[in-house]
């Protein structure tokens, strides 16, 4: 047995190195040379390949905008404030109970305070009316940092927080922020008929405005909405504020707001609204409940 031992460690030691055959694991130093120069060759070639592969893809990409949008479903239509259920509860007469909706609309309507749009580098005005798109040239161009239209947070009335630091929720007329979701260099497009909108947003049609309705969802709902007032310029997106040049060139961008308050909502019931935007170039999914669209659920207790 001992010597089985020995022959076999000698086995080991001889396959390692081969003293008479110079070989080192079982390879000349010919033989190792000749496959090692294989595999830096080989997988050099795969390198190459692969650097060649990433620089040709580098040349195809833009550093404003997304070469391929393909797959982007313009726009999307968003609601401040917002829930993970979509649902928006609460009792007027107890402040606990919708300090947390009045604190996020606070948050997010300090971007537009007047004190932080006074740099004339960064902003611009563009007119309290609405107006046609703003070209500020080619995403590829020269011209570099775009300025931002100038926005207000006077034109959103009783929902801009300015007199009523609420937006309402006491008195139980909410406010609600919408806005369109940004897409860099996107030109949404006024409705040139009135075939794809329904009869009670027709009025709502104007000129260099993208319109924003908002109706009860479900039939049972029908006249416990009450009024809807529609705050903004021309109560709906305005054209001037496209196209969006993306964060390099359009950085202190602001997005151009519509606010609605609900003024006689009914009262201990829970109310689902839909709001839509319309457009010719805006479309709707059912798999995606915020795209050209939302509805909400609304509870006003007393």
């Amino acid at each position: 047995m001992p010597a089985a031992n020995k022959d076999s460690d000698g086995g080991w030691k001889k396959f390692l190195w081969n003293s008479e055959k110079k070989e080192l694991l079982g390879r000349t130093g010919g033989s190792w040379s000749k496959i090692l120069l294989f595999y830096v060759i080989f997988y050099g070639c795969l390198a190459g390949i692969f650097i060649g592969t990433i620089q040709a893809m580098l040349l195809t990409l833009s550093n404003y905008k997304p070469t391929y949008q393909d797959r982007v479903a313009p726009p999307g239509l968003t609601h401040t404030p917002r829930s993970e259920k979509a649902e928006l509860a609460f009792n007027k007469d107890d402040m606990m109970t919708y300090v947390k909706y009045t604190k996020v609309l606070k948050d997010f309507l300090e971007l537009y305070d007047d004190d932080k749009q006074l740099d004339q580098m960064k902003y611009e005005d563009c007119g309290d009316a609405p107006d046609t798109y703003k070209n500020r040239g080619d995403l590829e161009s020269d011209v570099g940092v775009r300025k931002a239209c100038r926005f207000k947070r006077s034109w959103l009335g009783s929902c801009s927080g300015i007199d009523d630091k609420e937006f309402g929720f006491k008195e139980g007329k909410p406010c609600m922020i919408i806005k369109l979701n940004r897409i860099v260099n996107f030109r949404p497009r006024p409705p040139t008929s009135n075939e794809s909108i329904p009869e009670e947003a027709q009025a709502k049609v104007q000129p260099n405005v993208i319109p924003v309705f908002c109706t009860n969802k479900r039939e049972e709902d029908a006249g416990k909405i009450g009024e809807i007032k529609y705050y903004g310029i021309g109560g709906g997106f305005p054209l001037q504020y496209y196209p969006y040049y993306g964060k390099l060139l359009h950085p202190q961008y602001l997005q151009p707001l519509v606010a609605i308050q609900f003024m006689n909502l009914t009262m201990n019931t829970e109310l689902r609204i839909e709001c839509k935007v319309f457009g010719d170039n805006i479309d709707y999914s059912e798999k995606d409940r915020y795209q050209g669209r939302f509805d909400i659920k609304i509870t006003v207790n007393s």
